[in-house]
């Protein structure tokens, strides 16, 4: 398989050809040669092949994976793998049963499966017997509460290996999981997995941050009592402080449950029943809850990880993510490749700015992941990874969450080591997975995405609907992906979701990023084209800021925008205050703080500024975009007509500021 080249720019990274020549991307184009009588002498000619016959690229990674399952089609024709390809709705392997759980717990022994460490320092290695009796012991204890198949099993957790185990004991049996972080007061956490009516709940006493024990007791008493439909809680000891289990009171103990470790059983489901639920950054309401299917999740992450990132059995994945972000969902899927992943959870920075490197060098870690802003507080702070840790085993960094910059790339050339691949990445929680990335067989440019990922239809389209390259458009999917939705929660027509994705292109996926495609065929992304909030790599609903600040009795109303400028990113809170309040230091320090603990740490904003009004559409709605792409110097004229604004006045005073030529003040 050739290696990619240009011949006008130079690349920072470039694969080694041995190691490109015996990646698992090259024995799967040669598998794919082999079936196919086709020949794909480049990355991009693979890339080509698996968009433009989709039915034929995904039936390729059924068998390349030796995906366990019922009824697979014996051929790779449309009928039997795609017979519909409409978005939104396409059906993938019709007929096919399957589980996620089965997968990632394909493989025994006594190797380490889950090495967690926390931010105490504390250090536990699970091996794949181990992990295959815990799932098997809480999925008993899940099947003595009468959970079935569809039944919703909740948690609130940090990022440790009983999120894994309480994940893989429901959807083995079918039921399907969700979970969010601890750092969501009751509210938040409410906000999410109360719409899923859940019965069951796993939760943490508490979990620890930058040096702090954070206990939540409270929370997970409150979360329960405004869930009915919970019938019990399954106690995680991370700090050591519940009272005791009451088994009366339906409070079970963790400890006391794995005690008598049980072999798993696997319900296998159809390809598109649901796995698992996350949730968007929308920016009003509840938060959508984005239902993925068994066979999608396991055909893209299989592709992801055992592809793009050459993941095999034993090594070592890491990747920096809380219980909230989609990553976490990727980590866990390291199991299907029979990689073992490293879960960390606390602060990237304590106790000091080197955690992770040492955490990487002491694991021995083949696949680290950060965020842009981590890879930049490492060269603030003067680190030298490469040469303060042994990071020998350290094949590749993958980035997400932001933009990359190319002195970022340049940095970790520098002071990581040069044969380490910067593959810097695009996706979404919307699809769980990428859609751009980088590959063992593609040389890595500084401040430009490798390539789009096989399978991934990537193209930047402009207003009329035309495929553009080397200019700014609307990044868009083309043709369906199996890890696409299903559906959204509470969403019996699919409205919402057709709104989401699909309203601006008819029968195509926009994702609401602003992407360049570039001549050699990489990606660079410019930054959100709606009104997500995007903080320190994970994407954030304005609702939940809004939840909480528009209920002070000081604040009449809040907007909240976040804006990529030219030297960072800028989250700015402007608010209304209340009649015959000052919004200075004592009032700002209150709505910091009510937002830090209701909602979480990540929602506080850069700034709180006072304004006179909010501007709205006539029917109501923020205006959420139009204030960002102010802030980003678009002019006013541009943004948006001032005929559809309840209050011009205020849309112009949010203009004259940005533009500064007026300083807000209420």
């Amino acid at each position: 398989m050739a290696l990619e080249s240009t011949a006008t720019d130079t690349p920072i990274w470039e694969p080694d050809p041995a190691r490109a020549a015996a990646s698992q991307l090259a024995g799967f184009t040669a598998f794919v040669e082999e079936r196919t009588g086709q020949r794909f002498p480049a990355y991009r000619d693979l890339w080509r092949h698996s968009v433009d016959d989709p039915a034929g690229f995904w039936w390729a990674v059924t068998r390349y994976f030796d995906v366990i399952a019922d009824d697979l089609p014996d051929d790779n024709s449309p009928a039997s793998v795609l017979p519909d390809a409409t978005m939104p709705g396409a059906r993938w392997f019709p007929g096919t049963h399957l589980n996620y759980a089965e997968h990632a717990l394909r493989r025994s022994g006594p190797q380490p499966a889950i090495i967690s460490v926390d931010e105490a320092g504390t250090e536990s290695s699970v091996s794949w017997d181990e992990l295959r009796g815990m799932v098997g012991a809480v999925q008993a204890w899940l099947r003595g509460l009468g959970v079935r198949r569809g039944d919703r099993v909740v948690g609130y957790l940090p990022n440790s290996v009983h999120a894994i185990v309480g994940m893989l004991a429901t959807t083995a049996m079918g039921a399907v999981w969700s979970a969010c972080g601890q750092d969501y007061g009751a509210a938040g956490a409410h906000a999410r997995l109360g719409q899923l009516e859940p019965v069951a709940l796993i939760a943490a006493d508490g979990y620890r941050w930058n040096g702090t024990a954070h206990d939540r007791r409270a929370v997970v008493a409150t979360l329960r009592a405004s869930t009915p439909s919970v019938r019990a809680v399954l106690q995680i000891p991370i700090l050591g402080t519940w009272d005791g289990a009451d088994p009366a009171a339906g409070e079970h103990d963790w400890e006391s449950i794995i005690a008598t470790p049980r072999s798993p059983e696997f319900t296998r489901v159809e390809f598109s029943d649901p796995l698992w639920v996350l949730y968007s950054s929308g920016t009003t309401g509840v938060p959508k809850g984005i239902v993925h299917g068994h066979g999608g999740v396991i055909l893209d992450h299989l592709k992801l990880l055992g592809l793009h990132n050459d993941l095999r059995v034993g090594e070592r994945f890491f990747w920096y993510t809380t219980t909230n972000w989609m990553m976490w969902n990727m980590v866990a899927s390291g199991l299907l490749v029979g990689a073992t992943i490293v879960t960390y959870d606390g602060s990237p920075g304590f106790p000091g700015p080197d955690r992770l490197w040492d955490i990487t060098a002491r694991h021995r870690v083949t696949v680290l992941g950060v965020s842009p802003g981590h890879l930049a507080a490492s060269a603030k702070a003067g680190l030298h990874p490469g040469s303060e840790h042994d990071l020998s085993a350290l094949r590749a960094i993958g980035c997400t969450g932001a933009p990359l910059p190319a002195h970022s790339v340049e940095w970790v050339r520098e002071e990581v080591g040069a044969s380490v691949a910067v593959n810097s990445t695009s996706g979404g929680t919307d699809v769980v997975s990428g859609f751009a990335g980088g590959a063992p067989t593609v040389c890595v440019y500084a401040g430009e995405i490798s390539a789009p990922l096989l399978g991934v239809d990537l193209q930047a389209w402009d207003a009329d609907g035309n495929a553009v390259v080397g200019e700014v458009g609307e990044l868009v999917i083309a043709t369906p992906m199996p890890s696409m939705p299903i559906r959204f929660w509470n969403d019996p027509d699919g409205t919402r979701y057709r709104d989401a994705y699909f309203d601006v292109y008819p029968g195509v996926w926009r994702h609401g990023d602003w992407v360049t495609i570039t001549e050699r065929g990489g990606a660079i992304i410019s930054g959100r084209s709606d009104a997500t909030l995007n903080r320190q790599g994970v994407r954030l609903g304005s609702a939940d800021i809004y939840d909480v600040v528009d209920a002070l009795p000081e604040i009449r109303e809040s907007l909240v925008v976040g804006a990529e400028l030219d030297d960072g990113y800028w989250m700015p809170l402007f608010v209304v205050p209340a009649d015959g309040v000052t919004l200075d230091d004592d009032p700002r320090a209150r709505i910091a703080e009510a937002i830090r603990t209701q909602a979480s740490p990540r929602h506080v904003p850069d700034d709180i500024i006072a304004v006179a009004a909010i501007p709205h559409t006539r029917t109501g709605k923020k205006l959420e975009v139009p204030v960002k792409r102010l802030s980003q110097g678009r002019p006013l004229a541009q943004v948006i007509g001032t005929d559809t604004v309840d209050n011009p006045d205020a849309l112009a005073a949010f203009a004259r500021f940005a533009h500064h030529t007026e300083v807000l003040d209420a």
